[in-house]
């Protein structure tokens, strides 16, 4: 009898466990199209936020290739654990190339993985930045999405930029946020992984 009733139980565990399962399949399948829509729409405003000018941006096979490569040298640079995980060219309604926008991220931020877009022109000016990802302290590393520390990049031309505490920063440099330099380094680092894919990669 108890070895009937274990089996009995066993059964209905199993049944329960599949049906959950089905479920929660079918949950995800009804929910993951919306997902994807909401994260398109806001990967899309990001864009526009950073290249306003542009009607429309554009990938091709030679800047996936370039982003791999890319991914593969940023290992060898001093920017710490960043990445690159989209690029698209920025292009006006005639279809002219005005510049590209850059998915990067850098994985060293005080709250984890800081992801940006970052717009740059064809002459390597920095049109922009916008966070897609910051889990960051409220009050201090959130203070990042904010406009007086996130448009510093704006305009900025280098190879690469640097974090400065002085509050005096020059054309290569940002103005950390007080109390959150490791914030302020990590976004940085992510908009140079950004100018690195266009200055030695996409460009060679």
């Amino acid at each position: 009898m108890k070895s009937g009733g274990f089996m009995k139980d066993a059964v209905i565990l199993f049944v329960i466990t599949l049906i959950s399962g089905f479920l929660l399949g079918g949950a995800y399948q009804i929910t993951k199209a919306p997902i994807e829509k909401a994260t398109l729409a806001a990967n899309l405003e990001a864009y526009k936020a950073v290249f306003p000018e542009a009607t429309d941006f554009k990938s091709d096979d030679k800047m996936k290739d370039a982003m791999e490569a890319c991914n593969t040298e940023l290992l060898t640079q001093s920017f710490g654990n960043v990445g690159v995980d989209n690029a698209l060219q920025a292009v006006d309604a005639s279809g002219a190339v005005l510049g590209y926008v850059i998915t990067s991220y850098s994985d060293d931020s005080y709250g984890g993985t800081v992801k940006l877009s970052v717009g740059i022109k064809e002459d390597g000016t920095i049109n922009g930045i916008e966070f897609l990802e910051i889990s960051d302290t409220p009050g201090l590393g959130l203070k990042a999405e904010e406009p007086a520390f996130k448009d510093q990049y704006a305009g900025k031309n280098a190879d690469s930029l640097t974090v400065t505490k002085s509050g005096n920063a020059g054309e290569a440099e940002i103005n950390a946020i007080s109390g959150a330099t490791i914030t302020s380094s990590a976004t940085t680092n992510a908009v140079n992984a950004a100018l690195y894919y266009v200055h030695n990669c996409i460009n060679k």
